[in-house]
C-alpha cells in the first residue's frame, strides 16, 4: 500500500511540477491599505503572510491598489474615499511586481494627491500601470521580460463615473472605452513586441455573481484585439471564468485586502496563480482568500485549477 502511495505522488509530482521554463505570474484582487488594513502595516504585519510562499515562488505578481497614497488632498464628494498613508509603500515594493492604479479610488483625493502618489512611487522605484500625468502615460503597458519572453499588461478602469480620466492635459486613469483597448493592445504587441497580453480592467457591477453582458462583450473585444488573458476587479465577489477563443477571462477575483465586509462573498477572495508553459500554452490554480474582519486574508487551499493547449 506504501508503494502505491509513493508510485502516486511521484506520478502526480511529474505531472503538476512547475518547469524552471515556466513562467509564474500571481494575481491578486482590490486591496484597500487605508483604515484597519492601513493599521495592521503601520503595527509592522505582514497582511500577506499566509500567502507568502506563492508571493515568493511568482515571476512577476499583480495587485490592484484601490486606494490613493498620501497624506492630505481635498476629499471627492462620494460615498467611500480611501487615503493610504506612505508607510505602505515598502510593503508594496517588497511583495509586488507592479500594481495597478486604474481604479474608481485612486482619484479620491483629487488630481494633486495622486500626482504625490505617482511621485512617491516612481521615488521608490515601484512599478504602477493603469494611470499616468496625462492620456498617453496613462496608457502605457507595464512591461516586463522574463524567461526568454516578454510580458505587456494594460490596466483599465470601466467603472462611471469618468470624472477622473487622463486627459491629454490632466492627470488621471486609463478609462476603458473600446477604442483605446484596442489600440492600446495592439501597441503593446506591434511596439513593445510582447509575447504575452494581460489586461487587467476594473469593472462590473458590485456584489454581481456573475458578469454583465458589457463585461463579456468588453472581455471579447480585448481578446479579439490581441489580449491572451483578462483578469478582472471591482464587484468585490468573484465572478465566474470564460474560456473565449481558448482564451482564459477571469471576470473578478474579488477582494484580497480589504475591511469593512460581513458577508461571505464579500469576504473571499481569489489569487490567481497562471502559468505560462514555453509552448505557450497555459495552466492556472485558483488559490481561496478568506479575509477576516481586519480585511487580512487567510490562505484556504487551492479552489479550481484549468489549463489550455497552445493555440495552433
Amino acid at each position: 500500500m506504501k508503494k502505491i502511495l509513493f508510485i502516486f505522488l511521484w506520478i502526480s509530482h511529474i505531472c503538476f511540477a512547475q518547469s524552471p521554463t515556466d513562467i509564474q505570474i500571481l494575481f491578486v484582487g482590490d486591496m484597500m491599505l487605508d483604515e484597519l488594513p492601513g493599521s495592521y502595516i503601520k503595527n509592522k504585519k505582514n497582511p500577506i503572510s499566509d500567502f507568502e510562499t506563492i508571493f515568493k515562488s511568482s515571476d512577476i505578481t499583480i495587485g490592484n491598489l484601490e486606494s490613493v497614497v498620501g497624506t492630505g488632498g481635498v476629499k471627492t464628494n462620494k460615498p467611500y474615499t480611501f487615503l493610504a498613508h506612505p508607510r505602505v509603500i515598502p510593503f508594496l515594493k517588497k511583495n509586488f511586481s507592479a500594481v495597478s492604479i486604474a481604479n474608481n479610488h485612486t482619484g479620491d483625493y483629487g488630481d494633486h494627491t495622486f500626482l504625490s502618489m505617482m511621485g512617491l512611487f516612481e521615488k521608490a522605484q515601484l512599478k504602477y500601470f493603469g494611470g499616468g500625468k496625462d492620456l498617453r502615460s496613462a496608457h502605457e503597458p507595464f512591461i516586463v521580460d522574463v524567461k526568454g519572453k516578454r510580458i505587456a499588461i494594460l490596466g483599465f478602469d470601466i467603472f462611471l463615473p469618468r470624472s477622473f480620466e487622463a486627459l491629454p492635459d490632466r492627470a488621471g486613469v486609463a478609462w476603458g472605452e473600446d477604442d483605446y483597448i484596442t489600440a492600446d493592445i495592439q501597441r503593446a504587441r506591434n511596439f513593445y513586441k510582447a509575447d504575452f497580453v494581460v489586461t487587467f480592467p476594473h469593472w462590473g457591477w458590485e456584489n454581481e455573481k456573475n458578469s454583465s453582458p458589457e463585461q463579456q462583450r468588453l472581455a471579447r473585444l480585448m481578446i479579439d484585439s490581441g489580449a491572451d488573458l483578462v483578469v478582472g476587479g471591482h464587484p468585490h465577489v468573484t465572478q465566474n471564468i470564460e474560456i473565449y477563443k481558448n482564451k482564459a477571462i477571469f471576470y473578478s477575483l474579488g477582494n484580497f485586502i480589504f475591511n469593512g465586509f460581513k458577508d461571505k462573498e464579500a469576504t473571499t477572495g481569489w489569487a490567481l496563480e497562471f502559468h505560462i508553459k514555453k509552448d505557450s500554452s497555459v495552466d492556472w490554480k485558483i488559490h481561496e482568500a478568506i479575509l477576516n474582519r481586519y480585511g487580512i486574508p487567510k490562505n484556504n487551499g487551492v479552489v479550481k485549477t484549468g489549463s489550455l493547449a497552445s493555440n495552433p
